[in-house]
Parts: C-alpha cells; structure tokens; sequence
C-alpha cells in the first residue's frame, strides 16, 4: 500500500490517481467513499469540515480493504488522519494483515491549498472549512508522518507546489526507490 497523506488541495488525490493510472493499481480514498456512504447529520458536519469519529473511519476502511486483494499493491488516499488511526493501521502492518509500501506526503501552504479549494468549488471547500482542515492537518497528520518514520515505514517529503509533473516525477522517483 502506498498511502497519500497531506491537506486537503495539496493535491494528493490527483496525484494518487495518476500514479494508480500509470501503475496500474487500485486508488482508494476515503473522501470519495465518505461522500457516497454517509448521510444526515454526519454529513453536515462533515461538510463544516469536522472530522468523523476514528471507530467510523476504521471501519469503513475495513470495508474498503474488503473490496479488493489487499496482498497486491494499491494507493490509498486520506487516512490515516488520527493518531488513533494511525496506532491501528501500523498494528496491522505489524500482524501482517496489510502490507505499508511508502507514505507520499504532499506538502504545500495554506495560501495555496485555500487558492485551489475555493476554485474548484465544492460545497464542503469554503473559507472556514478550510481553515479547519489547515489546522487539523498541522496537528494530527504531522504528528502521524512522526510516528511512521519512527516505525521504519518511508515518509517522502514531496513539493506539491510544483507543476503537476514535477509533482509526479518528484513521486516517482520515490516509489522506485522503495520498490
């Protein structure tokens, strides 16, 4: 598995389903499958950019990970976004029941994020909710690309304010180095 992992615009998403494309693996992302599973209230709080509790993410990703062969190499997009989660994921990887290829972390500012978010529009993408995402991710996924590095998983750095080539290339090359 190869996890993408950065703020919300900083463009993981597209580059996670580029490099799936030109690897020819699954992409999987948890934004995708949020919006299409989840209703209600949950939804709206969601969409203000709050965070869903860590039992209903893992599980739903458990029931991501039961749609495909988790023994083959995929990319996976938007978790883990807690410690907790994180805490679960590497437990995992210690039992054998998934194996954590690289982490791609797709760094780029707030003034940039803010700039792409608000131009593509969605209704979850306005200034407070991104806000909120800005400050959620320098509090809980940093602390997360610690503990990865921490447990020997490969965390690459990668420059999300490049052109979207540069970006894939950059990636690439981190894949490969690792493969």
């Amino acid at each position: 598995m190869i996890i993408f992992m950065g703020v919300a615009g900083s463009g993981k998403s597209v580059q996670g389903r580029q490099l799936a494309d030109e690897l020819g693996l699954p992409w999987l992302a948890t934004g995708e499958f949020l919006r299409m599973l989840i209703s209600g209230d949950r939804r709206k709080a969601m969409l203000d950019g709050k965070l869903l509790d860590d039992h209903e993410i893992i599980t739903l990703v458990q029931k991501i990970f039961g749609m495909i062969d988790i023994k083959h190499e995929f990319v996976f997009d938007g978790f883990p976004r807690t410690i907790q989660q994180a805490d679960w994921l590497l437990n995992q990887v210690k039992h054998k029941q998934l194996h954590l290829t690289a982490i791609i972390h797709i760094k780029a500012t707030e003034e940039v994020v803010s700039s792409r978010l608000l131009a593509r529009g969605r209704q979850d993408d306005h200034r407070d909710a991104i806000k909120k995402r800005f400050e959620e991710y320098e509090n809980s996924i940093k602390p997360i690309l610690s503990e990865m590095q921490d447990a020997n998983i490969p965390v690459f750095e990668i420059d999300g304010e490049q052109s979207v080539q540069e970006v894939h290339e950059s990636i690439l090359k981190a894949v490969k180095s690792v493969a």
